[in-house]
């Protein structure tokens, strides 16, 4: 009752300071400061831009903040970083717990901005005039739509930068794609079948050794920077096909262990392929719930059900849950969509030694297969 009744006063004064003296028809939906609030000893926009930084207190969730393959995302965020951009500072995000937690730690000065739960709608502290007030002259009602607008086309596959391939180079062949030798080659160190590695590289690149995604996944198996580095694979060389499928057949083989309390193998690999795509801490978040509920989480079927669930903000806020939202929907169709295509090129035969087909000309289109 005594964190409720801070919020309560808190909220109130912030409020109080956003209602202008005349209404206006495109009033901004941002809070302004108080006057005769006394600003000694907080961060306000002069130290806020000699230090570099502005710090930003928010939630977990699509409308405020999430992660999505190694970049940050959510409305909120996004106009958060807009308006950094525009102060020409970086921006930091602190995860709170709930809205009273955010006005606690934006009045203690652990933060300069503060998401709400109106969305389109963030708050500096009534002790930041200075800050209040540029907040409040940058802003732009179009704003809202824009960075929406750029989180929908971020997350499409328009903005994954590739050529669309065939799934078969040569069905009556039997020849899957000219990468089929090292798919082979570097899939045998982790026991899986090179077709389903096959079938996991067209989901992740259609085949373009040069695909780069928006978020810096780069190369056939659209491995990200940061792994990159984890597995020792030069930046410089993560379009080199070989060397891109030798990374990936590697974190596919750390994958594995993570997961060997799972000891069916066909289940184990659906937890890996998810993992891949989803991160795999929201995968045993939702192995969590799954077992928390008195299912197994050992068979996929039951944990994708919370893979899904992982977008609701009943399940992504329950205190169980460490690694909060997912784009669960995303994650759940990347394994279906492989494991269907692995099903059908299951009569492929191993390719012969040696083989490398000779290139075809791509085309651009967008792919059917969303990644």
């Amino acid at each position: 009752m005594k964190h409720f009744s801070i919020f309560v006063i808190l909220l109130a004064a912030f409020i109080g300071s956003c209602i202008p003296q005349k209404e206006q028809s495109n009033a901004a939906p941002w809070g302004e400061a108080d006057a005769g609030t006394d600003s000694a000893g907080y961060f306000d926009l002069d130290q806020i831009q000699t230090s570099g930084e502005m710090i930003l207190l928010t939630l977990n969730g699509p409308e405020y903040y999430y992660e999505y393959r190694g970049r940050h995302l959510g409305t909120q965020y996004l106009l958060a970083e807009k308006f950094a951009a525009s102060l020409g500072v970086r921006l930091r995000v602190e995860v709170c717990r709930d809205s009273a937690d955010m006005a606690v730690r934006l009045q203690a000065d652990e933060g300069d901005i503060m998401a709400t739960t109106t969305v389109g709608r963030l708050v500096a502290s009534s002790h930041k005039p200075d800050l209040s007030n540029e907040l409040q002259a940058w802003y732009k009602p179009q704003f809202l739509e824009e960075v929406r607008s750029q989180e929908a086309y971020l997350l499409s596959s328009r903005s994954v930068k590739r050529h669309v391939f065939s799934p078969m180079l040569d069905r009556k062949g039997g020849i899957i794609s000219r990468y089929d030798h090292l798919f082979q080659q570097y899939s045998g160190p982790i026991r899986w079948d090179w077709r389903l590695m096959a079938a996991q590289c067209y989901q992740e690149s259609t085949f373009d050794p040069h695909a780069t995604s928006w978020a810096g996944a780069r190369g056939l198996m659209q491995i990200m920077p940061t792994t990159a580095d984890l597995l020792e694979l030069p930046r410089e060389q993560m379009y080199d096909p070989e060397k891109n499928i030798r990374a990936a057949a590697r974190y596919l083989g750390q994958l594995e262990n993570k997961f060997q309390d799972i000891q069916n193998r066909r289940e184990r690999t659906n937890f890996v392929l998810a993992a891949y795509n989803g991160g795999i801490h929201h995968i045993r978040d939702a192995m969590a719930l799954c077992q928390r509920d008195g299912r197994d989480s050992h068979v996929w079927n039951n944990v994708c059900d919370y893979v899904l669930k992982l977008s609701q903000p009943k399940y992504y806020n329950d205190p169980i849950v460490k690694y909060g939202y997912l784009r669960g929907s995303e994650t759940a169709d990347y394994v279906n969509k492989i494991q269907q295509r692995w099903e059908g090129y299951r009569n492929v035969k191993s390719p012969r030694k040696g083989f490398s087909a000779p290139p075809r000309k791509a085309h651009r289109r967008n792919s059917k297969y969303k990644l």
